[in-house]
Formats: C-alpha cells, structure tokens, sequence
C-alpha cells in the first residue's frame, strides 16, 4: 500500500510539475468594463479529440513560415509637428507607449515621408525648379520637426531599429501633370534624374546619423489623389527598377538598401508583384511588396487570399503592411470599438497569408486628425490634444499591442488553426521557444473554446467584442 500511494503522490507530484511549468498567460483587453491586458494564469489539462459542437483552436509549433521583422508606425511632418506642441512629460510618454520594449508597444519599425505628403503642413520639394543637376538638393525643412522625432525615436528603440521613406510624388517639373498633387506621371526622360535623388536623400539622412533601411519606389502607385502622387503602371515601376533605382543604388554603393514594390492596396497586388517579380532584372533588386488596407473603398471586404497568393508564388520575397488608419476623424469616436477591432482583424488574417512586417500610419496626430494640408484627415492610435497637453488612446493602441508586445523579432509564425469562423486566431514561437497564440472575438456575445497544443489543452474565454495574447514559456 505504501509502495503504491507513493508511486501515486510521485505521478501526482510529476503532473503538477508539468502542469505548472507549462501554465499559460493570457492578456485580455475586452469593450466590456473598459479591460485594457488584463492578466489571467491558466493551467493546461490532457487534451482530447474536440467535437464539432465546440470552439477550438489547435497550434502546431512543428509547423513554421515567415519569420518576423516587426512592428512600427509612421512619424510623418504632422506627427512631428503635433509632439513638438506637446508638453516635455507627455513627448515621454508618447516615446515609452511606442517604443519601450517593456511597458510600450516594443515598436523597431519607422516609416516617413520624401518631400512632402498628404499628413504634411503644405507641399514642398527639396530640389527647386528645373534644377537638373540637383545642387539646390536640401533636407532643411525636415530638420525643424520631422528629424529630431526620428532621431528621438530610434534612440528609443535601441539596437534593431529599422527605418524607411517613400515618396508620395517626384518634384512636379519632372512630372507630365506639372503638379506634384492629382497624380501624374513620372517624365521617361526624368527617370535616371529622380533615381540619383533617392540616392540625394538616403545619403543626406545617413549624415544625420539616421541609417536608412529600406525604401519604396512610390506610395500608392495607382491612385490619383487631391494631395501628393504619381502614377506608375505596373510596367513603368519594373522598368524604373530595372534600369534606373536599382543600378543606381547598386553604383552608389547603397545596394543593400530594401526595394519595396507597390506599396498600395491589396486588390492589385498580384498584378503588380507578378509583372515586377517574373522579371528577372527587375526582380533582383526588390526585397519584398508592400501593401495597405484601403481597398474597401469600393464597399468591398478586404482581399487578404491576393497576399497569400503572392506570397505562395514569391516565396523568397517578403510582405510588408505599410499603412493603414480609420478615416474620417471625429473626436466623438475616438472611443470606438471597431477602430481596434478593424487593426485585429487585418492583423491576424495578414500575418496567416505570410506578411512578415507591419507598420502603421501616423504615430501621432492632434485633436482634429491632423493637421494635413488637403484636410484628409484620420485617426491614428494616440492624438495628442495640443489645447489641455494631453495624449488621448484609442482602442487600437491596445490591439495593435496584443502582437508588437509580445512577437519578437526573430520569431517565427506557427500553424494554428479555429474550428468557427468567428474565432480569429494566429500564432507564432519567439526566439526564445515561447509560444504567443493571439485570438480576436467580434461577436456581442461570448465565446469559450479549447486551445490545444500536442497532447495540453487550455480552456479559456474570450468576452464579447475582445482579443487575448496567451503566452507559453517553453
């Protein structure tokens, strides 16, 4: 009898050991009562087989795809702009909430702008007026606000840190609209021109002590809009590459920068990657396709499967989310909801279709949505309120957190897979073999499901209208 309650009381003790090496953390941010990362610690029980009258959710850590670069936001003139207005200890703060690896989002990422862009207090050009030897070339005007930021910003990230530019339009005298808003396109006998200007622009940041890392050859390529763009055919950015961006880097000894392609919607591009990437010539100097969210202004859904489309036929070229925000700012709605929910949602279904990095829209913008010269203006995860000091939260911050907190860069996306469609879920295996298994509920009511890994099982709960991080240490 002995013999066999100590054998018990060691199987037990054995369990409880296994058990509780294997706990789970989970952090909750729920509508209901305002919860914000509310931490809860689950044990795992012996897995059975799930029935179809039940949510579940199954991780494979044997399965592995992209890795992750990370996760970032853009500091445009008004971001800029806006955390010079505000107060010494709110620019901390808005510095800590970004970029602290520990009580921030952890952010490595920063995109900006060449010349001027929508979210930019007028049009400027750093080149004057027919000046084709480019010696008038000068950054000044990013020196009074956008660069100090950077700078500021990057310090605060610390070793790791990434940075990235794209133009929203080529000074207007080499255009063929002779503006630099309303589109346009790119003069045939300005392109050469135009390259040796990224290298103006690359190499004068690099001076400032801000190393470039990557690049886009044109923000959204296809889109004629009110404030600053181009036009570039599918055809027009391979041969750009081609002949002109990609040698002239290569000659000026900036060869390792990363060429991004089409940095726009997600409806065309297929089309764009295709036509690029099945040319050879072209192909060897892209390092990935950038793309954004909007694609819904045509009322449709957004067209996630084209990302895994590309990817499945580029599988050597990466991913990259370049911008996305909620339009149409209204201070009334800066608590609402769906702003998080709409970033969960691309986040998840981005990262199954193989994106491997992410970057939002503005870092900061002030109490208006701004400010921006042609009054588009957005939301962006924090406002700053340039009349009280203030930095104001929006929901997203807090979903967007539920990844860039906890997938570090290095880690790699694990399969996972729900059992309903309304439970949204993805996961990936840090560096260190921790598992980080995000899942999103959008429905009013409730949702329990099974989590199940190898042979442990975790019960868990996710409120209505709420995502959870649940954190596995190996």
């Amino acid at each position: 009898m002995r013999i066999a309650h100590l054998i018990i009381t060691t199987a037990c003790i054995s369990l409880s050991m296994i058990c509780q090496a294997q706990t789970a953390t989970v952090y909750t941010t729920a509508m209901a009562n305002d919860t914000r990362y509310q931490k809860t610690i689950i044990s795992p029980i012996k897995s059975e087989q799930p029935t179809e009258d039940k949510y579940s959710v199954y991780v494979d850590p044997l399965h592995h795809f992209q890795k992750y670069i990370g996760f970032g936001g853009a500091i445009t003139d008004a971001s800029a702009e806006v955390f010079a207005k505000l107060p010494k200890d709110a620019q901390e703060e808005l510095l800590s909430a970004y970029f602290d690896k520990e009580n921030g989002l952890a952010y490595n990422i920063i995109r900006s702008n060449i010349q001027s862009c929508d979210f930019s207090p007028y049009s400027y050009s750093y080149w004057e007026e027919n000046d084709i030897s480019l010696s008038s070339f000068s950054i000044e005007h990013d020196k009074q606000y956008r660069i100090p930021l950077i700078k500021k910003a990057i310090k605060s990230i610390g070793n790791g840190s990434i940075f990235y530019v794209a133009p929203w339009s080529p000074p207007l005298w080499m255009k063929d609209n002779r503006s630099i808003i309303r589109g346009g396109k790119l003069l045939p006998e300005y392109r050469q021109l135009w390259a040796e200007c990224f290298v103006q622009f690359i190499k004068a940041y690099e001076a400032e002590g801000i190393k470039v890392w990557g690049l886009s050859t044109q923000n959204e390529p296809m889109a004629t809009q009110t404030w600053e763009s181009c036009i570039y055919t599918a055809q027009d950015e391979c041969d750009f590459i081609k002949n002109n961006l990609g040698p002239t880097l290569k000659k000026n000894k900036l060869g390792d920068k990363k060429i991004i392609i089409w940095d726009h919607n997600r409806d065309l591009i297929y089309h764009r990657a295709a036509t690029i990437l099945n040319d050879p010539e072209a192909a060897k100097y892209v390092w990935g396709v950038g793309f954004h969210w909007y694609e819904t202004w045509t009322k449709s859904p957004m067209y996630f499967e084209n990302l895994r489309r590309v990817k499945e036929s580029f599988p050597d070229k990466e991913l990259i989310f370049t911008e996305g925000c909620v339009e149409k700012f209204d201070l009334n709605n800066i608590n609402d909801w769906s702003i998080g929910e709409r970033y969960g949602y691309s986040m998840i279904n981005d990262f199954n279709c193989g994106t491997s990095a992410w970057t939002d829209w503005n870092i900061l913008l002030d109490e208006k949505g701004g400010p921006n010269h042609v009054q588009n203006y957005c939301f962006a995860p924090i406002h700053g309120n340039t009349k009280t000091g203030k930095l104001m939260y929006t929901n997203s911050y807090y979903y967007i957190g539920h990844f860039s907190k906890f997938i570090k860069p290095g880690a790699v996306r694990i399969a996972c897979a729900s059992s309903r469609a309304e439970l949204y879920c993805t996961a990936a295996m840090n560096p260190d073999k921790s598992i980080v298994v995000i899942c999103m509920n959008k429905e009013d009511k409730e949702i329990e499901f099974s989590m199940q890994m190898r042979d442990k099982t975790y019960n868990c709960i996710l409120p209505a209208h709420s995502i959870s991080t649940t954190c596995i240490k190996k």
